[in-house]
């Protein structure tokens, strides 16, 4: 019979990216399965364009007291697995393992696991998640991103140009690196021949308008692109710098030099953004980070 997987992994963004090496490690390693994942409503297309997974399951996480919602997901959860793998290893997952049938494997933090994880302190999240798959029986591979990049970015673009992600959770204001410090990046890119555009979804609109009203000329791509686009703007970007938000990650996931700019609640040895060329900055608190340190490291003059 067909080995049955499911993988846990509803999001954020900036989690999905780290695990792309775990996903990777999995599909190769079991040709033959048929591997679901469960993720939220935002990851459901991303994710199933990437050939990694026979079929996407949507999990919206609803209330235990949504009686319907809750038999829904007891019934997917009691289906005939033969390896659970829980990437998230929330409180909300852990919950889930309750829900499985004896005798099925599930690697995670859920106190019945079969096969628990170590104590995961101080190591990246695509490691935890390398190791939770090696656990599996995966061999560790390196993810390809031919799915992800498309060949041309279809929109005017300026020939040179970096990126700015001023974003950030709304949950996490103390993330955001102020806004017109990211405007003083803007301008020294401008001095020397490159286009600031600005990136982000609806929620960060507040914050680019902010930025454009300081500095004109940027490029302001808020709420323009999709996850492909934004991962083919990056990879041909002359850096992205941001804060430790999603869109980070992907771009350093891309390839493109990217730095992270982080605050005292984002501990590099577990949360810093992997990528050939990707690196950070920490202050605390964010806001003291001076913008001319940033250039420097950069190497705007």
């Amino acid at each position: 019979m067909t080995e049955q997987i499911l993988v846990i992994k509803h999001g954020a963004l900036g989690d999905i990216v780290q695990g792309f090496d775990a996903f990777e490690s999995l599909r190769k390693s079991a040709p033959t399965a048929h591997i679901t994942l469960l993720t939220g409503p935002a990851f459901a297309d991303f994710m199933q364009r990437s050939g990694w997974f026979d079929e996407v399951v949507i999990d919206k996480r609803h209330s235990p007291l949504n009686l319907v919602a809750s038999w829904h997901l007891r019934s997917f959860l009691r289906q005939r697995w033969d390896k659970v793998i829980d990437l998230q290893c929330s409180r909300r997952t852990q919950r889930y393992a309750r829900f499985v049938r004896s005798g099925v494997r599930w690697f995670g933090t859920a106190q019945s696991a079969s096969d628990p994880m170590p104590d995961f302190t101080g190591v990246n999240n695509r490691d935890r998640m390398m190791v939770a798959v090696e656990k599996a029986g995966a061999r560790p591979m390196i993810a390809r991103l031919d799915w992800l990049i498309p060949a041309s970015f279809d929109g005017d673009m300026p020939q040179k140009y970096c990126m700015l992600v001023a974003g950030c959770s709304a949950a996490n204001p103390s993330k955001r690196w102020p806004p017109q410090a990211y405007a003083d990046i803007a301008r020294a890119a401008l001095s020397n021949g490159i286009t600031p555009v600005l990136i982000g979804t609806a929620a960060d609109a507040e914050v680019n308008q902010e930025i454009r009203r300081a500095v004109p000329d940027v490029h302001d791509m808020t709420s323009r692109t999709s996850l492909f686009q934004l991962a083919a703007l990056a990879s041909k970007a002359v850096f992205v710098i941001g804060n430790d938000t999603g869109p980070v990650f992907l771009a350093a996931r891309a390839g493109a030099p990217t730095w992270m700019l982080m605050g005292p609640e984002t501990n590099p040895e577990m949360s810093a953004p992997v990528g050939p060329k990707a690196k950070w900055l920490r202050a605390s608190p964010l806001a003291s980070l001076d913008a001319a340190q940033v250039c420097q490291a950069i190497g705007l003059e």
